[in-house]
């Protein structure tokens, strides 16, 4: 089972993908697009181009989890970027499945152990 931990590292592929792909085609877009390794406990999420459907790879520590989501209404919202990816913190990750733009969000100052 996934479970959205704070301790986890999320991905966000900002290049929008071909829904078509698999665990072994999205692996390999980590691997050779994104410069990740996919075997690395981190979640990697990316979106199709309407935006209506979102998949999360996992390496659980023997195979991968594949979460796929599709939107009956709406859009998730893929702010442009640069670079093929961008780092979530677990809630921004929390807030774009709920539909939420993080972008239109200040974050407030806390206190943080280094």
């Amino acid at each position: 089972m996934l479970g959205l931990s704070a301790n986890l590292h999320y991905f966000l592929c900002t290049q929008t993908i071909d829904m078509r792909n698999g665990f072994d085609g999205l692996a390999g877009i980590v691997r050779n697009s994104l410069g990740q390794d996919p075997v690395s406990g981190d979640i990697f999420i990316f979106i199709n181009k309407k935006r209506t459907h979102i998949k999360m790879l996992y390496w659980d520590g023997d195979g991968f989890a594949l979460y796929y989501k599709r939107l009956e209404r709406g859009r998730y919202t893929l702010s442009k970027s640069n670079s093929l990816s961008k780092e979530l913190k677990r809630n921004e990750l929390l807030m774009l499945l709920e539909g939420l733009s993080f972008k239109d969000f200040t974050r407030k100052k806390r206190y943080k152990i280094s």
